[in-house]
């Protein structure tokens, strides 16, 4: 069993899927379709979140907003079958890579998965070389980092990773091998609820020269022991905000929302909500989150499919323009393109 998986098992949390209807509903005109874009986060399924590959993406990127290149985020998809454990994860980059090629070979006006975040598990310690080797090879030059959710909370489970032991960015063996991510030149995603944010404090700070990318503004949960108590949720997320900031090689990813944890509920809803809808519910969220790390450090995520939970794909980004509406036009480029190129050197 990989050091990276505990055995416990709370409650599972159900996924909030739309109906087709629903969905089908979620659209509206581009906004500044003019506007370059890096989708700074994605993923593909081909069953759970309601199903999403190819097809469903560029149908997705090409619906009216500019969409010039995609970042696609490790979920366990299509692992190898056979062959050594620790290097099954190679799978879901190899099959990455050839849906690229086929976006290519396409001439989609998306580079799709310009840039791959790979999983290795980092428990291996010094041996995880060999996995990290073997996906950088797999990318094909697209490979740019690494993501070990450590995403776990006592009161319940959620998602389809499997479920971290306690304090992993602070276990040894762990630390043993996310010091190899230097080695290779990889950056690293972290995924955590907001009550582990001191785990991710203490792994930036105790490697300054590797990249960390804080996935969904750090996991602000309003479920469980927090339904109901978002503005409690806040008052701790902020702090351990303002710690981490002070971190120079953090950069934080805006969005994902649309997951069950952040405890919005729009799918649930008889008709989907609007951009402006979605704007002002989350802009509590956004707009400290882009005072403390500045938009040099911030980039803006579809998070699909998991985050069609919140609207279609189009109105997701007519949401995070009207967040933006009153920035700086050299503000907005970082947070909506030039900050995911630099993290992931696109």
């Amino acid at each position: 069993m990989s050091h990276t998986k505990s055995t416990d098992s709370p409650p599972q949390l159900p996924h909030q899927q739309p109906s087709p209807a629903w969905l089908a509903a979620s659209v509206e005109e581009a906004l500044e379709p003019d506007l370059p874009i890096i989708d700074a986060h994605h993923h593909f399924f081909p069953e759970s979140w309601g199903g999403y590959l190819l097809p469903d993406l560029l149908k997705d990127t090409g619906g009216g907003h500019d969409i010039r290149a995609t970042v696609y985020v490790q979920c366990g998809w299509h692992y190898r079958d056979s062959g050594p454990l620790p290097l099954r994860p190679v799978g879901e980059t190899e099959a990455v890579v050839e849906l690229a090629k086929e976006a290519a070979e396409a001439r989609t006006q998306t580079n799709v998965a310009a840039a791959i975040v790979g999983f290795a598990d980092l428990c291996l310690g010094d041996a995880v070389d060999e996995v990290l080797a073997a996906q950088i090879a797999a990318g094909e030059g697209r490979l740019r980092g690494i993501r070990n959710s450590a995403a776990r909370h006592p009161a319940f489970k959620h998602g389809v990773l499997p479920r971290p032991m306690p304090h992993l960015y602070a276990d040894p063996s762990f630390r043993r091998g996310f010091a190899c991510l230097a080695r290779h030149e990889l950056s690293f995603d972290a995924w955590i609820y907001h009550p582990q944010l001191p785990d991710v404090i203490g792994l930036a700070s105790a490697f300054p020269s590797v990249p960390l990318v804080l996935d969904h503004v750090g996991g602000l949960l309003a479920v469980g022991p927090y339904q109901g108590r978002r503005a409690d949720a806040i008052r701790e997320w902020l702090p351990s905000l303002r710690l981490l900031a002070q971190c120079p090689n953090v950069s934080v990813k805006l969005g994902g929302l649309g997951t069950t944890v952040f405890g919005f509920d729009f799918s649930l809803q008889p008709a989907p909500p609007t951009s402006r809808t979605l704007a002002e519910a989350w802009r509590p969220v956004f707009e400290p989150v882009i005072e403390l790390f500045g938009p040099e450090r911030c980039m803006f995520e579809s998070n699909y499919p998991v985050d069609r939970a919140a609207a279609g794909y189009g109105v997701l980004w007519n949401a995070f323009k009207r967040l933006t509406a009153g920035a700086r036009q050299e503000h907005r480029a970082m947070l909506f393109h030039d900050t995911a190129a630099r993290a992931y050197r696109l």
